[in-house]
């Protein structure tokens, strides 16, 4: 993933906090307030109760910079949809185990079109439904709000998980990634980062603070 590693503390604004209107403009905002990458969860209504944005949204946000955009895709069948992604710039695509996909096949497409690849578990789900991938992922995402929408409380009992597949990731060598994503601003990123997770996303902890750089700086610093 270019040159980061685990041991690099990584913030990736989420764009479901911006302003739609303005989407290339936030992105700019983003990456010049420091971000590392921007966060696109991409909603089908269907696998969760809202609707964001598509393949477009990501082609227009890969245009306005050349920023590492991580695709979250929060949608029933990614397996279909996966190809439209690929070609919109995505660098990174994470699809959930809870899906209705073969997430083994689906991560393979993503390596074989050069992108990185990653799993995501809901709250609910336990970590050994994504320990099977360990050995494929370059990041796994751990969701610490039911996903959906955002503005959620963040949920410290995901972070258990975290711990343990820090744990496991380094018992056997590996090397991926360990995003959380929902709630996390700088009251709740310090538990995060103390549980094992170097990517953060945060949306309105970002978006919509006072000062963008400031808000950012603070995530890197904890």
């Amino acid at each position: 993933m270019n040159t980061w590693t685990p041991a690099d503390r990584l913030i990736a604004p989420s764009l479901l906090a911006a302003d739609f209107a303005r989407v290339g403009e936030e992105t700019k905002r983003a990456v010049a307030s420091g971000a590392d990458w921007m966060h696109l969860d991409v909603m089908d209504g269907h696998f969760v109760p809202n609707i964001s944005f598509g393949p477009s949204t990501i082609d227009a946000v890969n245009q306005t910079d050349d920023v590492f955009l991580d695709v979250h895709l929060m949608i029933s069948r990614p397996d279909v949809y996966l190809d439209d992604y690929i070609k919109a710039g995505a660098d990174m695509i994470t699809v959930h185990v809870e899906a209705d996909h073969d997430v083994n096949e689906t991560l393979d497409r993503i390596h074989a079109a050069g992108l990185k690849a990653g799993v995501v578990i809901n709250p609910a789900t336990p970590l050994s439904a994504a320990e099977p991938y360990f050995d494929k992922i370059d990041m796994l995402l751990v969701m610490t709000v039911v996903p959906g929408f955002g503005g959620q409380s963040f949920m410290p009992e995901t972070m258990p998980k975290v711990t343990e597949a820090a744990k496991i990731r380094d018992q056997r060598g590996l090397n991926f990634h360990i995003q959380v994503d929902g709630g996390i601003d700088a009251k709740t990123a310090p538990i995060a980062i103390e549980a094992g997770a170097n990517v953060l996303v945060a949306g309105s902890s970002t978006f919509r603070a006072p000062d963008m750089a400031a808000a950012i700086s603070q995530l890197k610093a904890i």
